[in-house]
């Protein structure tokens, strides 16, 4: 099921500055719209560009979003993205012996399937250990809290393309109707990226054990495990959209669980390079500012230390507002995925949250 009467993002951002009498941005989105005609009469030699644009595109129009519903976004913010990034990015409630013993076996494990102790391999070994350790002991903040922000964003995406403000009543009765579904889906979720990371492990050992048997050096074994880690690195990107949108869709679409999963997988057939990009952009944001996390506020490098007063609440901040734009970025690929298959003849369906909020006003009423 479909939402919002099923408008372009593009045709509301336009009746929205419409509204507003703004000749100059009528001018703007007029020469999108012509940009777009004539670049789709290049064929594929332009394909790169075409897609490049439209990561662009989805950026921007994420940005006028956030800009038109601004109030609902800080309050998610605020309030619910805020509280699990300080937790994530802190480690709080991650045991660093628990840390250091799994490391340590993992490094045994690689060791005796021929790989070097390098410290790039120690390096990623310790980061996964505490990136499963921390998955693990925060998963009950993860399915809660940081599941309720996805679908609040999801809703408030929602509410600016239906020409609406934050409500957060409606909310809280959206989320009481659909949460059930939401966590099937977040569960099927976590099953299919813990698969993918077990069967990465599993073919990792294969490769290395192969090539340590036909009497390679240790030297020489870790560079067939970084192609695999390369060629995994591209599925595994595939996989977190697919799992993207598939809450989503879970929210927005009266499907749940493997169903939502493959709802996803069908819908952004033919635009997984949008979601590559979208994907590599929020990966390195993320990234950079755990980076400066690590650096400036829990390793001391620098002074007497006085300075993480300020940054580490500042360097949450700045991660929460990546994890919004990425959420909100989510929400947006979908509705573009959404009108690219009706573009091509899919059918259209109704409203799910529209009806639900109806039916709870309604009940209410009686």
């Amino acid at each position: 099921m479909e939402i919002s009467s099923t408008v372009s993002p593009r045709s509301v951002a336009g009746d929205h500055l419409s509204k507003r009498g703004s000749d100059g941005c009528h001018r703007e989105e007029t020469e999108l719209e012509m940009d777009d005609l004539e670049s789709s009469d290049h064929g594929n030699s332009s394909n790169y560009q075409r897609v490049s644009t439209s990561a662009l595109e989805i950026l921007k129009e994420t940005v006028w979003i956030l800009r038109y519903n601004l109030y609902g976004f800080v309050s998610i913010t605020a309030l619910v993205i805020c509280p699990v990034t300080a937790v994530q990015l802190s480690n709080l409630l991650v045991d660093q012996t628990i840390v250091k013993r799994l490391s340590w076996r993992l490094l045994l494990m690689a060791k005796m399937n021929g790989l070097p102790m390098s410290p790039f391999v120690k390096q990623s070994s310790y980061k996964f250990s505490e990136m499963a350790i921390s998955s693990a002991v925060c998963f009950p903040l993860y399915i809660t809290v940081s599941l309720l922000s996805k679908a609040a964003v999801v809703y408030s995406v929602d509410c600016t393309y239906s020409r609406k403000k934050f409500d957060a009543g409606k909310l809280y009765v959206i989320i009481g109707k659909i949460w059930r579904r939401v966590v099937m889906t977040y569960f099927w979720v976590c099953m299919l990226v813990v698969g993918c990371l077990t069967l990465f492990l599993v073919l990792l050992v294969a490769v290395c054990t192969t090539f340590s048997l036909l009497g390679f050096t240790p030297d020489v074994i870790v560079y067939p495990g970084l192609v695999w880690g390369l060629v995994f690195s591209v599925v595994f990107a595939n996989c977190i959209i697919i799992c993207n949108i598939a809450i989503v869709i879970s929210v927005l679409e009266d499907v749940s669980g493997p169903q939502a999963l493959l709802r996803s997988s069908v819908l952004i057939r033919g635009q997984t390079q949008v979601g590559l990009l979208i994907f590599l952009g929020s990966t390195i944001g993320m990234a950079f500012v755990e980076g400066l996390f690590e650096h400036r506020v829990k390793t001391l490098s620098y002074g007497d230390g006085s300075s993480r007063v300020w940054e580490g609440p500042l360097l949450v901040i700045m991660y929460s507002v990546v994890v919004l734009i990425d959420m909100m970025m989510s929400a947006v690929f979908y509705y573009r995925c959404k009108s690219y298959c009706l573009e091509n003849g899919s059918e259209e369906s109704p409203s799910v949250l529209e009806s639900l909020a109806i039916s709870s006003a309604t009940t209410d009423s009686q």
